[in-house]
Order: C-alpha cells, then sequence, then structure tokens
C-alpha cells in the first residue's frame, strides 16, 4: 500500500523498501523514512512558514518555521497511521507485512504476498481511507473548540484538510490508488479473473492521473495566483505524473501476471527426442524433423540423460560438418540444477532457473532430486520458450 503525503494515497504490495533511515519496530513491523522524505519535508517546512506568517502576522519568523516543521510531523504520523492500517488488516488476514516505509509522494506497505481472495483485497485497501477519514473527522471535531488566530488552530486545520483530501482523493477507482484496488477486488469477484481487475483498474488510473494535473491548472487559472498557485501547480504535476506511471505499471503487471500464470514445467516442455552419445548430427537433425520432436536429449551407454543438446550451437554447424561432428559437441552437461519436476509452476520454476541460468531444462516426471532416468523424461525447457510466454509483446501460445 502506498500513501501520498497530504494529498493522495496509493496501494502497491510487495514492492522494496528504499533507502533511509531506519526509525525503529511498531508492532514488529520494521518503519523506514527515505531521504526522499526528508527533502520534502525541508520545501514543505520552508513553503509553509510563508502560509503561517501570512495567517499569524504576529509570530517571529522562527516560530513560523517551528508550526512549518510541525505540519510536516503531523503529517508523517497521519501516512503513518494510514499505512499501519493496511499492515494490522493484512496481518489479520494472514498476509506477512514486511516493513512500512515513507517517501517523499507518501509511504507504502510492503507485503509478502498479493491478497489470497477479492474480499481480502478489498478490505486491505479501503482501511487506509478510513483511517484517513477518521483521523480527519476527530481533527475536525477538535478544530470546533479551537480559538481562530492561534498555533494550534492553524496546525490542526491543515490535519484536517490534508487527511480529509487524502481520504477522498484516495478512494478514486484507479490504480495506483487504494480505490483502484478496491475496484480491482470488484472485478476479481465478478469475473474470477484478478488480472483483468488490474487492467481495468490501471486504465482508470490514468485517467485519473490526467484529471489530476488539468485539475491542479484549472485552480492556478482560477482560483490561485502567486507562490500559493505555483505550489499547487507543482505538486498536482508531480502527483499525475507518479499516478500515470504507477497505472502503467499495473496495466503492465496485469498482462505479466495473467502469462505468469501459465508458466508450468511439464506444460511448456517441448517433447524431446531421445540420442545415444556420440551420434553424428546430421541423424540426430533428421530424426528430431522426422519425429517433430523440438528438443534433443544425449543419452550415456546405460541409458541415463548426460546432456542437452543447445539448438543455437547446433544451428550454427555448417551442413557440410554436421556428418562428422558427435551430438556431444553441441550438448550441455547435464547438471542436478538444470533437472526440473515436470509439476514445478509460477514463482518455483522462475526461481529455479534464475538460479541456474542455461538454455535448455531437462524435465522429468518424479520428485526433486531424484535421478533422471530416460523413462521418466518428459521433454526440454527453453529459457527461450520461457521468455517468450512473459514477454507482454509476444502473443500466448
Amino acid at each position: 500500500m502506498r500513501s501520498m503525503v497530504a494529498m493522495d494515497d496509493t496501494s502497491r504490495a510487495s514492492a522494496p523498501a528504499p533507502p533511509g533511515v531506519r526509525l525503529g519496530r511498531v508492532l514488529g513491523i520494521p518503519v523506514h523514512v527515505s531521504v526522499s522524505w526528508l527533502i520534502l519535508a525541508v520545501l514543505i517546512t520552508l513553503f509553509y512558514s510563508r502560509v503561517v506568517q501570512s495567517n499569524l502576522p504576529g509570530l517571529p519568523v522562527a516560530g513560523a518555521y517551528a508550526v512549518g516543521f510541525g505540519f510536516v510531523l503531523c503529517l508523517m504520523i497521519s501516512v503513518f497511521l494510514h499505512e499501519l492500517g493496511h499492515a494490522v488488516v493484512s496481518r489479520r488476514a494472514g498476509i506477512g507485512v514486511r516493513a512500512i516505509s515513507l517517501e517523499m509522494l507518501g509511504g507504502f506497505t510492503e507485503m509478502e504476498r498479493e491478497s489470497p481472495t477479492p474480499r481480502i483485497e478489498l478490505a486491505v485497501s479501503l482501511v487506509g481511507p478510513a483511517v484517513s477519514a477518521v483521523l480527519g473527522l476527530l481533527s475536525w471535531a477538535l478544530l470546533l473548540v479551537l480559538p481562530p488566530g492561534t498555533v494550534a488552530h492553524e496546525l490542526v486545520f491543515q490535519l484536517t484538510a490534508s487527511n480529509l483530501i487524502v481520504a477522498v482523493f484516495n478512494v478514486l477507482p484507479g490504480l495506483p490508488l487504494d480505490g483502484g484496488r478496491a475496484l480491482r477486488a470488484v472485478i476479481w469477484a465478478a469475473s474470477s479473473d484478478r488480472y483483468l481487475g488490474t487492467r481495468v483498474a490501471g486504465y482508470v488510473g490514468r485517467g485519473v492521473a490526467v484529471a489530476t494535473i488539468l485539475a491542479a491548472v484549472y485552480s492556478y487559472a482560477h482560483w490561485y495566483v502567486g507562490v500559493s498557485g505555483f505550489y499547487i501547480v507543482v505538486v498536482g504535476a508531480m502527483i499525475g505524473m507518479f499516478l500515470w506511471f504507477g497505472a502503467g505499471q499495473a496495466i503492465r503487471g496485469g498482462r505479466l501476471a495473467a502469462r505468469f500464470e501459465l508458466v508450468h514445467a511439464g506444460r511448456l516442455a517441448r517433447p524431446a527426442l531421445q540420442v545415444p552419445a556420440g551420434m553424428p548430427l546430421a541423424e540426430v537433425t533428421r530424426r528430431v524433423v522426422e519425429t517433430g520432436a523440438g528438443a534433443a536429449v544425449v543419452l550415456d551407454g546405460g541409458g541415463n540423460p548426460v546432456g542437452l543438446v543447445n539448438e543455437h550451437a547446433a544451428a550454427a554447424v555448417p551442413a557440410e560438418r554436421a556428418p562428422w561432428v558427435a551430438v556431444d559437441t553441441v550438448a550441455a552437461t547435464l547438471r542436478p540444477e538444470l533437472v526440473l519436476p515436470a509439476g514445478l509452476a509460477r514463482e518455483d520454476v522462475i526461481r529455479a532457473v534464475q538460479a541456474s541460468p542455461a538454455s535448455e531444462y531437462l524435465v522429468v516426471d518424479g520428485p526433486p532430486g531424484q535421478r533422471p532416468a530416460a523413462a521418466h523424461i518428459v521433454g526440454v525447457l527453453t529459457a527461450d520458450d520461457l521468455a517468450n510466454l512473459l514477454d507482454p509483446k509476444r502473443t500466448i501460445r
């Protein structure tokens, strides 16, 4: 989940925590403040001190800066409580939480995995705006009893406005906002397709991004002038750009995740021709064409697989030399880590490939670690086939 400082909130699961200062732990969850947040804190303090001097003309300059910094601390606490709401509900739903981080345009809660059901996704996404709304209403109630023209009234007013704006803006139905996650949950529940919801909410998020920038420009042209108006345009443009890129990531992620569901070692494996060591490459090529096999596995004298023919290396051998080149010369030695069980799927396949990069992997029908035998060979999984499947620009096969 991601919260944008004083202006909006966005959501993202399983995001890496940015570098920064570690503040400690709350409910066992590490809390970090990024360097970008510290930069924003300085900018807000400098800008808001001018607003304070305008609203409270009798306050010394040092006092105006102190009030500006106090507002920054109030914002930080508000964003943190928003993220803590996401974290608490996630943990109650059995989703682990790695950390809460505060950054320039807000903060995010890094979770160990995605929500398992649409109902949990909806609950986790909406709790953040609910926390911000409650904080805004409590601040508003306090504002009613504070005397106007005081430092306390000024701070509480800004805290009320920022939390209510966060709550309202954040429920807009477009990713990466929390409202976009809620929309995704609804579409997911209706269609049983999480990734359709992700793509739809991402496109809506792009519309929200454009509307945010246009609203900032419109407000500058019709309502605000000077430094305040310039600040609104800059912040609006930053938020709009952030939302646009976040929505684009959601759209691409939805497309990629749909393909990721198709990652299965057994189903992706090419039918493999089993050939004895020493067979001429020309004969192997002829048999591959004749049988329609997509790969070749080299067997030793005992019928055990010992090598995987590399199709690129085989294709590089000139046709006139192929009858005199043994298939072993274009085959990679079959190491234990290049043997994958046929039932391996999704992230397990990706982790296995990342742990042992190669161009081909032998897929066998048997448990991990079992010595492969010719009778158990299902086929050969190539890195090219896996990459083509995961490439969103290519057609799903």
